[in-house]
């Protein structure tokens, strides 16, 4: 694990927060000057702490969608049904994110399509492919309560 202190803790808050920003606007809100902020910049790609840069793109600018969050449990639990499972979600590119979980159900599924007749349509592929689903449970976002970034300075022992 790499050492962060509380600089890099706040650059990865402030990128995580604004993704595009120039050096010197960084090296300014962490209270560096820019070539010491991109160093450490450069730091923290290199450990792998930042996977890449993303633009926040609002859906409902776009058109009509739904978010869905699906509950599934799987068939079996052998090592092979998680596999199938698992391969067979790269196939859909509305399935957003994908957690296995432990407890209840096996995983949880984000899905993010244009309506929820598409949605279905994906649903039934997905049990058509026998991809190992036994049961799964639908839930229909109506709406975004609180979105966000990681508490990056609790998570690395840093209080602010």
């Amino acid at each position: 694990m790499i050492q962060l202190d509380a600089r890099d803790i706040k650059i990865l808050s402030v990128l995580a927060q604004e993704g595009r920003i120039t050096k010197a606007a960084l090296a300014e809100k962490v209270g560096l000057s820019a070539t010491p902020a991109w160093d450490r910049l450069k730091k923290l790609e290199n450990a792998g702490l930042i996977e890449g840069y993303r633009a926040e793109i609002s859906l409902k600018k776009l058109g009509p969608h739904v978010t869905v969050f699906v509950a599934a449990e799987l068939a079996d639990h052998r090592a092979a049904t998680f596999r199938v499972f698992e391969d067979g979600l790269n196939h859909h590119p509305e399935i957003i994110n994908a957690w296995a979980l432990g407890g209840g159900f096996d995983y949880l599924l984000q899905i993010v399509t244009r309506d929820i007749d598409s949605y279905q349509r994906l649903i039934d592929s997905m049990l058509d492919a026998r991809i190992g689903i036994a049961r799964y449970f639908t839930y229909i976002v109506t709406k975004q309560v609180k979105g966000g970034v990681p508490p990056f300075a609790l998570l690395a022992g840093h209080l602010d």
